[in-house]
Formats: C-alpha cells, sequence, structure tokens
C-alpha cells in the first residue's frame, strides 16, 4: 500500500468514519466493503437489496461482517429522509418526486451523508461521474466562498507524490474559476503531506507565447496569488519549466517554484485528463482518484474501469478527509 496509504490507514482507522458504498451489488464494491470492515478502518455502508447482497456476498465467499445493509425499499427512515430531502431543494422537488427520486442510491447515499447518519460517500464504479455528483451539488453543496467542486488526482509512485487538477470536472475554467481550482488543490495537497508548490500549466512560460489561453493561466495566477498569498503559486509555465530544476534556471529563474513544482494545474479538463493518464500508463504512477474538493461533506467519484483496491483506497481519502474535516488534522 505504500507509506502514504499506511499513514491513511492509521489516521483513518482511529477515528472509524462511516463511509457510504451506493452500489453495494456491485462485485468490487461489495469486496472492498467486505476488506475494509475486516481490516477494522472504516465502518462501511453499502446500498442495494439485501437478498441481491447477501447472494452476491456469498458467490464471492465473502462475510459482510461489519457491514450495514439499507435498501431504500425497506428502509425505516425514509420518511424523515424525505423530509429532509424537500426541505433541502427549497421548493424544487415535492414529497412524491422527494419520494422517487431517493429510490435512487446515489441520492438516498447522499442523504445519508447529509443528515450525518454517515461521513463520506464513495460511488462511480458503475455510474456516470454526472450520476455521483449531481446529488452532492443538489443536497450537500459547496463549502462557503466556493462556487464550484473540481475533481484531482493524486499520483503516486514510490516516494513521489504529486497532486493534479482539474482532471474531472470542469470542461473549461475561466480565469476566476482556474485560480479557485489552484488553491482548492493546494489545500488538497496539504491533507496527503504535500508541501504545495503549485504551477498553473500552459504551453508558455511566463510570457514566451501570448494568446487568449495563455493570458487566461496569467490572469488566473495573479488572482490567486492575490487570494491565498500564503501558498507558492506561479504561472503560466510550461511543464518542464515547471518540473525540472536546470530548464527552470533557464527559462524562470527568479520564480519561487524553482522547477520543483509538486502541484499542477491544466488550463482545460481535456489536457488535465490527458496529463493524468500519461502519468499513469505511460511514467507508471498510480492515479487515486478523482478527489472532489470544495463540497461541505466529502463525496468521491470512482472510475467505471476501478478495481477492488481502488474501491478500497478512496474509502481511506473520503474517510481521512471527513476526519479532516472535523478535525482541521491531516496526514
Amino acid at each position: 500500500m505504500g507509506d502514504l496509504f499506511a499513514d491513511i490507514k492509521r489516521q483513518v482507522e482511529s477515528h472509524k468514519p462511516s463511509i457510504v458504498l451506493p452500489e453495494g451489488t456491485d462485485e468490487r464494491v461489495l469486496q472492498a466493503a467486505a476488506k475494509l470492515a475486516a481490516d477494522n478502518v472504516v465502518k462501511p455502508i453499502v446500498i442495494g437489496d439485501n437478498d441481491a447482497i447477501l447472494a452476491l456476498a456469498d458467490k464471492l465467499k465473502i462475510t459482510l461482517e461489519g457491514i450495514t445493509i439499507y435498501n431504500p425499499e425497506t428502509y425505516p427512515g425514509i420518511d424523515e429522509m424525505v423530509d429532509a430531502f424537500v426541505a433541502r431543494r427549497k421548493g424544487k422537488e415535492t414529497e412524491e418526486s422527494a419520494r422517487k427520486l431517493l429510490q435512487d442510491v446515489n441520492y438516498f447515499g447522499t442523504m445519508l451523508v447529509y443528515m450525518e447518519k454517515a461521513d463520506g460517500l464513495v460511488s462511480g464504479a458503475a455510474h456516470s461521474t454526472g450520476d455521483t455528483v449531481r446529488p452532492a451539488l443538489q443536497i450537500i453543496k459547496t463549502q462557503p466562498g466556493i462556487k464550484r467542486t473540481s475533481g484531482v488526482f493524486v499520483m503516486v509512485k514510490e516516494d513521489k507524490k504529486f497532486v493534479f487538477g482539474d482532471c474531472a470536472i470542469n470542461i473549461s475554467p475561466n480565469e476566476e474559476e482556474l485560480a479557485e481550482i489552484a488553491t482548492a488543490t493546494a489545500d488538497t495537497a496539504k491533507l496527503f503531506g504535500i508541501e504545495p508548490k503549485v504551477a498553473m500549466l500552459s504551453f508558455s512560460t511566463l510570457g514566451s507565447a501570448s494568446s487568449q489561453e495563455t493570458k487566461k493561466v496569467s490572469a488566473a495566477t495573479k488572482i490567486a496569488q492575490e487570494s491565498r498569498p500564503d501558498l507558492i503559486i506561479d504561472g503560466e509555465f510550461q511543464f518542464d519549466a515547471a518540473f525540472v530544476p536546470a530548464v527552470a534556471q533557464k527559462k524562470a529563474p527568479d520564480s519561487p517554484l524553482k522547477g520543483e513544482a509538486n502541484v499542477f494545474i491544466f488550463p482545460s479538463l481535456e489536457s488535465g485528463n490527458l496529463g493524468y493518464k500519461i502519468a499513469q500508463r505511460l511514467g507508471g504512477y498510480d492515479a487515486i482518484g478523482p478527489i472532489l474538493q470544495g463540497l461541505n461533506k466529502p463525496v468521491n467519484d470512482l472510475s467505471r474501469g476501478c478495481n477492488v483496491d481502488d474501491v478500497y483506497k478512496l474509502s481511506l481519502i473520503t474517510g481521512m478527509q471527513a476526519i479532516t474535516q472535523k478535525t482541521g488534522q491531516g496526514v
């Protein structure tokens, strides 16, 4: 699991947060829930039909000891949940429409988190990002001062750790949105024991090229620097100038990054998605995420191509986010 996840696991198991896994009838999710329960690190809550989950556990030859199972169709607290959902949606849902929506495992699971019957949620093994994020935005909503959520990956290889954002949510952020992504990503990096040095990426380094695209990144850099003077943020930077000290010495000798950036902010979702997958597939990095940031309570999205280990690790990260929001302490 490596030192990073060993540290996360130690922190999480000392608090044992409860994590909702709405896709209880997915083999990978149920196996991960069983492992989380067996390791006694979090309290897994899986959602789905009880008989179907029991049958799947029998097929997989795993125990459900330590796992809570909720079926939206038979959940005894559904009336309370419906009332809370209607109140939260402020007239956008009726009791009838709320009851229908809450049969959806992601809406049901998100309400468990909102009502503080669980500490966080991990979904996406069998659902799209939209299916996971939409209930979170409607119910949990973003933190004060943050206009939108964003998705980052922690890239891990042996003792090397980097954070890439936004690689999951915002297709073409404007300069204000890009600045907000940068500062939020820097704060996420701190959760993983990374002292952030943030590079705002482009195909230009500090004005070496000029276009609408490069000007957007440069403007975003200034906004981020002004809003968070406590952070090291610079840009716009080509990747090599941000990452290779010898190149930085030639292209940006006065930058505080000095070719030692460890948080990389991509100018668009297209570039971010390509960047993390290149590092993952060609560079051999583990890509942990996407980790959603900016929400009032932690909700995270799996890739539909995930494996059991991905579900396990993202559940640990979600637990760590929940603990950090309550205690203010990260790894």
